[in-house]
């Protein structure tokens, strides 16, 4: 934060905003099989992949929910 660049300001904030799931991963890392975390990664990136047209954040986050469940 101390940095006189703004985008450095910037994604410092951001990784401040999100320790706590940062520190999750680390947390969780050999409690959660990674297969599976992978498998809904992949569909949730086809999901959004089909989804391009939509305009609307909202849509996709919608179609998204309804993929994965």
């Amino acid at each position: 934060m101390r940095s006189r660049i703004d985008p450095m300001k910037k994604i410092a904030k951001m990784l401040r905003s999100h320790r706590g799931l940062i520190l999750n991963w680390f947390r969780a890392k050999e409690l959660i099989a990674l297969g599976a975390l992978e498998g809904l990664n992949n569909k949730a990136k086809v999901t959004t992949k089909k989804a391009y047209g939509f305009n609307s954040f909202e849509v996709i986050k919608l179609v998204l929910y309804h993929t994965v469940g």
